[in-house]
C-alpha cells in the first residue's frame, strides 16, 4: 500500500530527509557494487549538508528527553503493556546516553577527513568525479567491496547515535494519531484543523490499485490535498475520479 508523508515544520522535515539519506546510504553500501558505493558517497555529502543546518544534536536530545518524560508518565496505565513501555524507555535512555557523551559535532569526523572533503569539493561540479579528476577516488572504487564497506562503517560509526535518535522519534511520531478513512471527491479534499495542538506531520495511504499520488498544502489551520495522475511520463493532471484514502494526523 503506497503511503506519503507531509511534514508541517522544518524540524520534522529535516528528520525525514536525514532518515531517507541514511536508508539510501545503508542500502547502497550493502549492495557492494562500486557504482552503488559511488552513490553512497554522494548521499554521505548530502547528509553532511543537511546536518549543518542548525544544532541537530541538541534538538534530538531535547526531543528524546521530552519523550522519556512522556513515557514515564504512562507507567502504571493498565492499557499500556509494561514490558513494551520498558523497552522503549531503555532504547531512549541508551540512545540519549551515547549521543550526549559524544564530544564532537555531528559529522565533524567526516569534515576532518581531507580525502573525503576533496571528493566533496569536486562532487558539486557536474561530472566532476571522473577518473582524471580524482584518481585516488577511482583507485578506492576499484578496491574489493569488503575494503570499501569497512571504510563506510568507520565513517558512519560516529553518526549512528544520531540515526538511532531520528529512527526512535519518527517511529513514535508515525505511531501517534488516529487514522480516518476518507474520500476525495473528483480528486480534491480539504479539512480544517484544530489549531490548539497543531499536527507535526500527516500520512496518506492509498490502495495498490489507485493510480494517482497526493499533492499536499497544509498549515496549522487546514489541509488541502489534490490527487494527481501521471501516465506515460506526460504532464501530471488532476484525477477526475473519487479517490479513497486514509489520513493520519501525527503529533508527538
Amino acid at each position: 500500500m503506497p503511503s506519503y508523508e507531509y511534514p508541517f515544520n522544518e524540524r520534522i522535515r529535516t528528520l525525514l530527509r536525514l532518515e531517507d539519506i541514511f536508508i539510501k546510504i545503508q542500502h547502497n553500501i550493502a549492495t557492494g557494487h562500486e557504482f552503488a558505493h559511488y552513490s553512497a558517497i554522494a548521499s554521505l555529502f548530502q547528509m553532511l549538508d543537511v546536518m549543518d543546518r542548525g544544532d541537530l544534536k541538541s534538538e534530538l536530545l531535547q526531543e528524546l528527553d521530552r519523550q522519556k518524560i512522556t513515557m514515564h508518565g504512562l507507567r502504571g496505565n493498565p492499557s499500556i503493556a509494561e514490558d513494551v513501555l520498558k523497552g522503549i524507555l531503555d532504547e531512549i535512555e541508551a540512545t540519549s546516553h551515547v549521543l550526549r557523551n559524544s564530544v564532537v559535532r555531528l559529522g565533524q569526523t567526516l569534515r576532518d577527513n581531507e580525502w573525503l572533503m576533496s571528493i566533496k569539493q569536486r562532487a558539486g561540479i557536474p561530472g566532476g568525479l571522473c577518473e582524471f579528476d580524482l584518481p585516488s577516488y577511482h583507485y578506492w572504487l576499484g578496491l574489493d567491496a569488503e575494503s570499501r564497506i569497512a571504510d563506510f562503517n568507520l565513517w558512519l560509526k560516529p553518526l549512528m547515535p544520531a540515526y538511532d535518535a531520528i529512527r526512535i522519534i519518527l517511529h513514535m511520531l508515525r505511531g501517534s494519531g488516529a487514522t480516518t478513512q476518507l474520500i476525495a471527491g473528483k480528486g480534491t479534499f480539504q479539512q480544517m484543523l484544530n489549531g490548539t495542538k497543531p499536527a507535526q506531520m500527516l500520512r496518506i495511504a492509498l490502495a495498490d490499485d489507485v493510480s494517482c499520488f497526493p499533492e499536499v498544502s497544509a498549515n496549522k489551520y487546514a489541509v488541502n490535498i489534490r490527487f494527481i495522475s501521471l501516465q506515460g511520463g506526460h504532464k501530471p493532471h488532476l484525477c477526475d475520479e473519487n479517490v479513497h484514502f486514509s489520513l493520519t494526523l501525527c503529533n508527538l
